[in-house]
């Protein structure tokens, strides 16, 4: 019998045929959550230069990271993310949710393709080398080199998923030449047209760029994102679901989950630098938009220099159930709004993940939540 909705796969062992139940099934971002992927620190290497990485940053940070590039992270940004991310996960298994971990991995090991060599990165943000769809996971075609191998760490859970009933497919490995890549591009002033470094020579995207709401998927286009990747995702997704543009107004876009967070049926919140709400597509027209509140300012000098990530990763929340939200400690004034729009945001520490990618939705992938497929607009 199928549970909750999910279809049955046929396994054929020998001359028996079982029927197997996925155990991945993720339609939204806030069905209550039951199991989930969370990253890892170790053997994190600041990235290979390469264009694509340095574009989004000013041209003085596009250089110290260049000379920095294949080296290790320092111990005292690893060591302080290290103790945030294990009390993350310890809060995660306290709510009753199953967490899975990736393999540890030697980013430094140089790898290549005939076109190109490079080392890693880090395996610390699953949201953005895998997409979940109902009981798929999509392993996607990321835009930096650095990346490419990246979903490797995650291959004996995928396996096990795999063998287990889930669905497990693969987006076109993409070639990563000159070809995908602007050799004009400068990041655009406000006021003039938007424009990214990503050319359309072959679909790229992060599943990052993509948030859930049942039948229909909201994007932003970036510079890991371009519009021949958000096509091959609709077509290979087909008629059941609908794929929605969100206009960014950011000048160096990269995922929206800092822009547009689904947190609830008919609520969303967003970013009220990079989104003009009179925009939105009309479909969103009968939801509540929720203005995120200014960031609080982060003191810590380091952290200034070695973030990955813009002022507004206080609104890169995870969602437990539609109610429930794990939120940032020191953004004091997102755990008040979500107090006051009727959340109940649980406090947790990881202010110090910036360097390596991201906050909370970020470092997680939601493989199982307890909901089943539906529309939730008219």
């Amino acid at each position: 019998m199928a549970v909750m909705g999910r279809p049955e796969t046929p396994a054929v062992t020998g001359e028996a045929v079982e029927r197997l139940v996925s155990p991945v099934n993720s339609h939204t971002e806030w069905d209550p959550l039951e199991e989930i992927i969370v990253g890892r620190l170790e053997g994190a290497t600041i990235p290979s230069d390469h264009p694509v990485v340095t574009c989004n940053v000013p041209p003085w940070a596009g250089r110290l990271q260049g000379l920095a590039a294949g080296f290790r992270y320092p111990r005292v940004l690893v060591e302080q993310a290290q103790q945030e991310i294990d009390g993350f996960v310890a809060l995660l298994e306290s709510l009753g949710v199953t967490v899975r971990r990736p393999d540890a991995v030697d980013h430094r090991r140089r790898f290549g393709t005939p076109d190109w060599t490079s080392r890693g990165f880090c395996n610390t943000c699953p949201r953005d080398s895998m997409l979940v769809i109902g009981e798929e996971i999509i392993e996607t075609p990321m835009a930096w080199p650095c990346r490419y191998f990246e979903t490797h760490s995650y291959r004996p859970i995928l396996k096990d998923y795999f063998r287990r009933g889930a669905r497990w497919t693969a987006a076109p490995k993409p070639q990563l030449t000159d070809e995908l890549f602007d050799p004009d591009f400068r990041i655009p002033k406000d006021g003039e047209p938007m424009r990214y470094i990503l050319t359309e020579f072959e679909p790229v995207f992060d599943a990052a760029d993509f948030v859930r709401a049942g039948r229909d998927l909201f994007v932003t286009r970036s510079n890991v994102t371009n519009r021949m990747g958000v096509d091959w995702l609709r077509r290979h997704l087909g008629p059941e679901y609908r794929i929605h543009e969100i206009e960014s107004r950011c000048r160096t876009p990269m995922h929206i989950d800092t822009t547009f967070v689904l947190l609830a049926p008919g609520k969303v919140l967003v970013n009220p630098e990079y989104i003009d709400v009179d925009r939105l597509p009309d479909i969103l027209s009968s939801w509540d938009v929720l203005v995120a509140p200014e960031p609080d300012p982060i003191d810590e000098a380091l952290l200034k220099v070695t973030s990955m990530c813009g002022k507004w990763l206080s609104m890169n929340v995870l969602m437990i159930d539609e109610r429930r939200v794990i939120a940032e400690r020191h953004h004091t004034g997102m755990l008040r709004a979500l107090e006051k729009w009727g959340f109940e945001p649980i406090p947790c520490d990881l202010l110090h993940y910036s360097p390596f990618g991201g906050s909370f939705h970020c470092a997680t992938l939601d493989v199982r939540r307890r909901g089943l497929l539906q529309s939730y607009f008219d």
